[in-house]
């Protein structure tokens, strides 16, 4: 498909969507009359045209496919013949989805965690140094890269040549530039995994700082003088004034991180391909549903358990905001 033809299909779009709200309000109107009950009628239907659309997206792009997913999770692998529960049996004794439920957990502990702190920790930094603004800029560049991008880019960093090869990547350029033998980083179970995170926290790292950057603004400077001429040392500060301060900030950053962590795909992907231990329930679900013929009721299971991951945290997530709303 060409750029002409997406153009065209946009402008189609937008033509559409324009025509139907016209369309719709001049029926209205038409039949419209000044009686009070007419008129709150008339509005309540006004609103249902407004929204009518968006929640037609809404069904088509994420509610069917949820109920789809949940369907053919009891199907076989055609989505032909009911099964019952044998894909869950399935993934409840399958060695790998215990692996690849280890691995996201390990994910989930690890990334959220040292992103938001080294986050937190360079932000408050950042503002006390003249050059601040530009270490800021740098550490959020990895944002602007994709997954893939940035598996690419560490790949090179990992990369691992054979023993008396000239080595190309370069941890293992600086291993070997201290007398040690080069090692293939990505084939070593379990620390694979943390070499992969590393990427993770390497990008949303930036994402922390800068929603910190803006939170820490918000800290009423005269506390912390007042703080400063009572004695507190900065740590006491830090962890007396900054962190209570931050508390609700230092939550959303992590949920936000926590949710892209569940969905992590694209650097597993790219760099191992889920090889050497270091899949995740995305990687699994990618391989059952597309791949060997594809299997869409194992994918759907596997898909099921990444959507029950995230509920949790959804969930959490309202409830703290609607607290805050109440207060």
């Amino acid at each position: 498909m060409s750029i002409l033809d997406i153009s065209l299909i946009v402008c189609l779009g937008i033509v559409s969507f324009i025509l139907y709200f016209h369309i719709s309000n001049y029926i209205l109107d038409f039949f419209g009359n000044n009686n009070l009950k007419r008129i709150k009628f008339e509005n309540s239907i006004r609103v249902l045209i407004f929204i009518a659309p968006a929640c037609i997206i809404l069904f088509i792009f994420i509610l069917y496919p949820v109920f789809e997913t949940i369907r053919l999770s009891f199907y076989d692998k055609f989505g032909r013949e009911f099964v019952g529960l044998y894909n869950y049996n399935w993934a409840v004794n399958d060695p790998e989805f215990k692996r690849s439920i280890f691995n996201n957990l390990a994910w989930l502990l690890v990334v959220p965690t040292l992103s938001t702190f080294f986050g937190l920790i360079i932000a408050n930094l950042a503002d006390r140094i003249w050059w601040g603004s530009i270490a800021k800029s740098i550490i959020f560049m990895p944002m602007a890269i994709s997954f893939v991008g940035a598996g690419v880019i560490w790949k090179f960093i990992y990369e691992y040549r054979g023993p008396g090869d000239t080595q190309i990547g370069l941890l293992n350029a600086v291993i070997v530039s201290f007398g040690y033998e080069p090692q293939a980083w990505l084939t070593i179970p379990i620390w694979n995994n943390f070499f992969l995170m590393a990427i993770m926290i390497w990008i949303q790292t930036g994402l922390a700082l800068v929603i910190f950057s803006a939170a820490l603004r918000g800290i009423p400077k005269e506390m912390i003088e007042a703080a400063r001429i009572d004695g507190a040392s900065e740590l006491k500060i830090f962890f007396s004034i900054i962190i209570p301060f931050l508390e609700q900030t230092i939550l959303v950053i992590w949920t936000i991180i926590t949710i892209l962590v569940l969905k992590i795909f694209d650097i597993i992907f790219a760099m191992t391909n889920g090889e050497w231990q270091t899949g995740v329930l995305a990687n699994l679900m990618y391989d059952w549903m597309f791949r060997g013929g594809g299997d869409s009721g194992r994918g759907s299971v596997l898909a099921i358990v990444i959507m029950i991951g995230v509920f949790p945290i959804m969930a959490w997530n309202i409830y703290k905001h609607k607290q805050e709303q109440k207060i």
